[in-house]
């Protein structure tokens, strides 16, 4: 009798499921949803951004793997297909010499690029008036010399535009409500999710704006040194002085004068703490605070996140960095 009842059970369990799996064919992601959008991404901030926005809804995966260097992104075969078989494929120009060819190759109207949606601040704009080896840095815009960047000419392999905007949260919103009009016109039937969520996510970053001009409001020093010239659109928001030891890219070698021209401003400008990050090597950073008697400590430009990060997701990265810099500065 009950072996008979189990098999019946079993039997009829499986024609749910069969007719469940023949209507639906997958097609529905939630009760009242459309089939929802794929997002492919360039780097770690980008991703956090799509998932907040598309919920539920959206499939969001990233081309640059935890730990690695987005600066350095190699994409496989299968990545580049990636690209153009997503719904948005959403990327900085400039910041990623790899995404923006694959964008070339198989990118076409699904391509969402940053740079549409905010208008980026030129790259190379060093706020300590110096630039890389006192002449152009490598990868600032073409320079002149009442920017004290130098006299060679030479633009930057990333273009004329500093790619970091991320880490602008004004900008962050701006490209927040830039993606939810995107997945609302790549899938209409959850357009309302995609600005609803996009309303909860600036929220978020507005209150995150809000801590930073609250603690940075007045400190003793407003100087930052880092390691590459990633957060000059922090800086600007916060009315802070940049002074970093390599370029935009966080893998260019800084030349023996630049790094004695920082130990000198360290010194010079009473610089207490000098900023490394987790995903590039810190010697450079450590020699000259052992030179000048400063102390290290980590500024995530939040390129990506691992283990070794102060914060586990983007909201509380920047919100340790935050914690960085009030004790950096001596803002409290």
């Amino acid at each position: 009798m009950r072996s008979s009842m189990s098999v019946r059970m079993t039997a009829a369990c499986a024609a749910s499921v069969l007719a469940v799996t023949a209507s639906g064919c997958g097609e529905e992601t939630s009760e009242g949803g459309g089939a929802g959008a794929s997002v492919v991404t360039g780097v770690y901030p980008l991703e956090w951004l799509a998932t907040q926005v598309g919920g539920e809804h959206a499939d969001v995966d990233n081309l640059t793997e935890p730990g690695v260097d987005p600066h350095a992104l190699e994409l496989s075969p299968r990545q580049v297909g990636q690209v153009s078989e997503a719904d948005v494929a959403f990327y900085v120009s400039g910041l990623q010499p790899a995404v923006d060819d694959a964008i070339d190759q198989e990118g076409g109207e699904n391509a969402l690029d940053v740079a549409d949606l905010v208008e980026l601040r030129p790259a190379g704009e060093e706020e300590d008036g110096h630039g890389e080896d006192g002449e152009h840095e490598e990868h600032g815009e073409e320079h002149g010399e009442e920017d004290g960047h130098g006299e060679d000419g030479e633009h930057d392999e990333h273009g004329e535009e500093d790619p970091h905007m991320w880490l602008d949260l004004d900008r962050m919103s701006q490209a927040t409500e830039g993606l939810a009009e995107q997945l609302a016109e790549v899938d209409p039937d959850n357009a309302a999710d995609y600005r609803a969520n996009a309303e909860t996510t600036i929220d978020t970053l507005t209150g995150i704006d809000q801590e930073y001009a609250d603690t940075l409001d007045a400190c003793e020093s407003r100087d930052i040194v880092v390691n590459h010239a990633a957060f000059g659109y922090l800086a600007e928001s916060y009315d802070l002085n940049q002074i970093s030891i390599s370029g935009l890219e966080s893998d260019s070698e800084p030349s023996p004068a630049r790094i004695a021209e920082v130990a000198d401003l360290v010194e010079e400008h009473d610089v207490t703490t000098v900023f490394t990050e987790t995903l590039t090597p810190t010697d450079t950073a450590e020699t000259i605070a052992e030179e000048t008697g400063a102390e290290t400590a980590v500024l995530d430009p939040l390129g990506g996140i691992t283990d070794e990060s102060p914060g586990d997701d983007y909201p509380s990265g920047m919100r340790a960095n935050l914690d960085a810099l009030d004790s950096a500065l001596r803002c409290s």
